[in-house]
């Protein structure tokens, strides 16, 4: 697949969980933010789409309108909202129920746009939450999957014949002040300590540069976190930043990457958010787990953050929030973090080279 055509190509959004959020912040989107929907379309359920357009609409009506091919998104009028039907027509559920039916509709959702992309038949795929419960429920496949990431990591090895330590991911978050990449993903906090090692943070270092490389439009100036309180103190409080990190950085140097630390991590996030004038230390943070990432991006605004895939053949980008239960059905989600994930997915699409 030649990425030079791909700003000629639709952007394919999945929905999610039907008894959650999606469906309603990807309705809020298309009404809201036409700029950043144009020449996109939901890889779905007609109805779930349908329904959740009139939970949030507007005067006068905006339509949600099959398609019968992702091409046909280029061309549909304004204020439609396109909708290939790629999951069985099923029944409406109950908003904020976790459901293997539910589950079943999302990752099939997932899975053809997944494939499609691959393919080069789409420019990149927006997934809206899902619900790790109700896709596990759903069973095989799903099953063996913890969440949007593993699953994509997995087809694109798939399709490119090689195994999934060959198809080496991670997973970004940013928004407009503050990025981070992670060095694992979702494991436990033990699991994740034991992930720290010298070849996983030199490869979280490359796929970094070289993603970030894409967007900047220059080399990424990065920083790495430490593992422990004050990055060890010179071995005091841990001896991962001595063992592990120091080597991992200066191979990173050696091969020209520009990388600095291992810094305290209560304050190496301060000092890569974006100031007030534009301008930020770093370009983005390289955090050891997911909580230490993840915590000071959401805390600047969950609402605004995304989360990218670093690594695949293809690009994807998220919402930096989940299904929301409580508060599905109820016309009040905040779509700010999907019209994100839409412009982030549109600015990788033309940076890809």
């Amino acid at each position: 697949m030649g990425w030079t055509d791909m700003t000629l190509l639709p952007l394919a959004i999945t929905p999610g969980d039907p008894c959650g959020i999606g469906p309603e912040i990807i309705a809020r989107a298309w009404r809201d933010a036409p700029s950043a929907t144009r020449h996109c379309f939901v890889a779905g359920d007609v109805g779930v789409m349908r329904r959740a357009m009139a939970l949030v609409q507007a005067a006068p009506a905006f339509a949600v309108c099959e398609i019968d091919s992702p091409a046909q998104a280029l061309t549909v009028p304004p204020r439609c909202l396109p909708v290939l039907q790629v999951v069985p027509t099923a029944p409406a559920l109950p908003w904020g129920l976790v459901d293997a039916r539910a589950g079943q509709l999302a990752g099939e959702a997932v899975l053809w746009a997944t494939r499609a992309a691959l393919r080069g038949e789409v420019a990149g795929l927006v997934t809206a939450p899902l619900h790790k419960e109700a896709l596990h429920a759903a069973g095989a496949p799903y099953d063996q999957y913890p969440g949007h990431t593993e699953l994509l990591q997995a087809e694109a090895a798939r399709h490119a014949g090689v195994s999934l330590a060959q198809m080496p991911v991670r997973m970004m978050l940013a928004n407009e002040e503050l990025r981070t990449v992670l060095v694992s993903i979702h494991v436990s906090l033990r699991e994740a300590l034991d992930a720290i090692t010298f070849e996983r943070v030199l490869q979280t270092l490359r796929i970094s540069h070289v993603s970030l490389s894409r967007v900047l439009g220059r080399a990424p100036r990065m920083a790495v976190a430490g593992v422990n309180p004050h990055a060890g103190e010179g071995g005091l409080f841990g001896r991962e930043e001595i063992e592990v990190l120091h080597p991992a950085l200066e191979q990173a140097r050696a091969e020209g990457l520009d990388v600095h630390g291992p810094y305290a991590p209560d304050t190496v996030f301060m000092r890569a958010r974006r100031q007030a004038d534009g301008r930020r230390e770093f370009d983005v943070v390289i955090a050891m787990y997911h909580d230490q990432g993840l915590i000071p991006v959401k805390y600047l605004g969950v609402e605004q953050g995304v989360n990218v895939t670093l690594g695949l053949p293809l690009v994807r980008t998220s919402p930096d929030h989940g299904t929301a239960m409580d508060l599905a059905g109820r016309a009040v989600a905040d779509a700010s973090s999907m019209v994100q994930a839409i412009r982030m997915a549109w600015q990788l699409v033309s940076g890809v080279r």
